[in-house]
């Protein structure tokens, strides 16, 4: 299974960014799918997660009110919307899967497969 995480850039505080997540080479094996992000000085943090089919996205209690996740089983990608960004957004966005259907787990090591990551900046 490999992830493909594209989509960051540089924004103003205020705008918004959709990530994406392209998922390849087995995604029969894939039960969920998460983002995590990695700022500066932090560790890793959970964002979403979503299950590859079916059901609904779940969110740490910080990401409720300006992100999304949804997914796109067709084109075989999960998205990330984010919205109202603010510099303390800024780090590098990576989506996670594992062959477990398991929403709201957040701990990285519960996730098998690893993107390499986007950087998103939002500039003040």
């Amino acid at each position: 299974v490999q992830l493909q995480a594209y989509g960051g850039g540089l924004v103003q505080t205020g705008g918004f960014l959709r990530l994406s997540c392209a998922v390849s080479g087995g995604t029969s094996r894939i039960g969920t799918v998460a983002w995590f992000r990695l700022a500066p000085g932090k560790e890793r943090e959970p964002i979403a997660s979503i299950p590859w089919r079916g059901g609904i996205g779940h969110y740490v209690d910080s990401a409720k009110d300006r992100f999304t996740i949804f997914r796109d089983n067709a084109k075989n990608t999960v998205y990330l919307q984010m919205i109202s960004l603010k510099p303390e957004d800024t780090a590098v966005y990576y989506c996670a899967a594992d062959p477990r259907r398991r929403v709201g787990v957040w701990s990285p090591s519960d996730y098998e497969y690893w993107g390499q990551g986007t950087l998103v900046t939002v500039s003040s």
